[in-house]
Formats: structure tokens, sequence, C-alpha cells
């Protein structure tokens, strides 16, 4: 149960990624907003349902925190092959690992990888800003968090210096570790590798807010919940965490985004479609349904 002293008011963005991949793995994240407490969403840029998917999301006039979710490991590029070969193989679908694009962070052909990841960041957030009501600031993050890496995030800052877009928001996945060691024996199906990823990205987190550190200021600061219960977003893990993480972002004056992955991919039509192998086993693992199991009952805890 979520004490009722933690309870206070402090807006918690809970967000799900993924969104517009394909038809029915949206519909079960809309389902989350419709009887749960889902108010955010990032869009898959490239994906050949954006329209629709856009189309869904404001039919209903959802009040939904929207995302660029930017992706350069699933599916298709929206450049052209020749446009972008390093990002992609020779029919344009994606094939960079976090590992190798981390290690051109610091190679000396990190300028090439600058210049073409460029290319495709603009692109994915024109296409998602076309269906954006007008006048909506920017909100920015990435899948798996491939924007972390240093050569990309300089691009991205590249390109919103380039472009100067109204930014309201860039998702830092920076984590507190302690929130989350301290409550060890109640957080259930832990998984290892997720205590590596946030170690590993805590790093570039690091060094991306020092870099930019001005401009990311005049931002909104969230405090951020997602990496170390990847895949695990349970609601006994959320209830555990959230009051030590509530109590913590009132201290620091933020909110929260607490990140899910309720969007399972289930249909054996889309499974073949994917072109990830990490993808592949996080999208169609069953976790996904029990995050959203998460989203749509954690309001019976009298959340506010």
């Amino acid at each position: 149960m979520i004490e009722k002293q933690a309870r206070m008011p402090l807006e918690i963005e809970f967000h799900a990624d993924d969104y517009g991949l394909f038809p029915a793995q949206s519909e079960r994240i809309l389902d989350c907003w419709e009887h749960g407490v889902l108010n955010g969403v990032s869009v898959m840029p490239n994906s050949p349902f954006l329209q629709t998917a856009m189309e869904r999301l404001y039919v209903e006039k959802r009040e939904m925190a929207v995302a660029v979710h930017l992706n350069i490991i699933e599916g298709k590029s929206l450049c052209s092959a020749g446009e972008v070969p390093l990002l992609v193989d020779e029919k344009g679908v994606f094939r960079v690992s976090f590992g190798g694009l981390l290690l051109h962070s610091f190679l000396p052909g990190r300028k090439s990888y600058r210049e073409q990841l460029k290319k495709e960041i603009l692109a994915q957030i024109q296409a998602v800003m076309q269906y954006l009501p007008e006048g909506t600031p920017l909100r920015l993050d990435g899948h798996a968090h491939y924007h972390m890496v240093p050569v990309m995030f300089d691009a991205l800052m590249d390109v919103l210096k380039e472009e100067a877009w109204q930014i309201s928001y860039i998702r830092i996945p920076r984590e507190h570790l302690s929130l989350y060691l301290r409550h060890l024996g109640k957080l259930q199906d832990i998984s290892p590798i997720n205590f590596a990823k946030v170690i590993i990205l805590n790093l570039p987190a690091r060094r991306n807010d020092h870099k930019y550190s001005h401009f990311l200021r005049s931002l909104e600061q969230r405090l951020f919940l997602g990496v170390f219960l990847s895949g695990r977003m349970t609601l006994p893990n959320v209830s555990a965490i959230l009051p030590d993480a509530m109590e913590l972002a009132r201290k620091n004056q933020m909110d929260i985004e607490l990140l899910s992955h309720p969007g399972g991919v289930f249909e054996d039509a889309d499974i073949e479609k994917l072109t990830s192998k990490d993808d592949l086993h996080f999208l169609t693992c069953d976790f996904r349904n029990k995050e959203g199991t998460m989203l749509k009952e954690i309001h019976k805890e009298n959340l506010k």
C-alpha cells in the first residue's frame, strides 16, 4: 500500500513508451488511459502506422503528454539508406547497437555518425510534429534510451539548436539506486541486468547534463523511474518504491516520470515484423500485461 503521508500534490506522469508501433499494441496502451492512470506516451516516429496512431490518440481529445520516441534500432530509417549508411543495412533497416554507438562516440569517425544521426533525428521529429496540435512544445526521449549515447545526444542538440523549436522536456534517464536498494526485500522478479543498465546510463546522463547544463536546466525537471524496473514495473513494485520517490521529488522540487511498457506485441503478424532481437524479447514478454494492470489498478491505492 502507498502510505497516506506520502500522498502529496505533485504531478506523476505515468508514461508508456512505444506507442504507435502496431495498431493492436497501441490499443493496449490507450486502454490504460481509458481505464487507468496513463497520462503520457512516446510515439514511434518511423512506424508505418503513425498516422492512424496519432489520429486515435487525439480522437477523444485525450489529455496526454506526447513525446517523440527517437528510434534507431527498430524498423526502418525515415531517411534513404544512402543518406544514413552507418545506421542501416542495404534495405534501410536499422543495424545500430548501443555498445557500437557508444564506442563510435569516441572514435575518429564520430563526426560522420553525428551527421547521419542528425538527419534521422530531424526526420523523426518532423514526422511526429505534423500531427501535434499547433503550438505544442516538443517532448523528446529515445527508444531503449539510445538518445543518451554521447554522439546521438550531441546530434540531437545540434538539431535543436539549428531548428529553434520550443522544447519542454527531454528525458534524462538517471536513477537513484538507493530508491530501489532499500526496498529489495519487497521488489519482485528483479532483473540483474537492469542494475547494470542504471550504472551504464547514469554515466552518459551525467556527461550530457554537464555539457548542456544551461539548456537542459531551462526544461522541465522530472525524477525519472523506469530503468531499474524496466520490464518489471508491476503494481507491487511501484507501490514499494513510489512513496520514497515522491518524497525525493518533493525535496528536489521535481515532478515524476514513471515509465512503463504496457503495449505488448502478441499478434503473430506483428511479431514477424519486429527487426530488433532485443525488442522481440522485450515487447512479447508477458510482463507487458502486468505493467498494464499496474496502470489500471494503482488508482485503487487512492493515489492523489
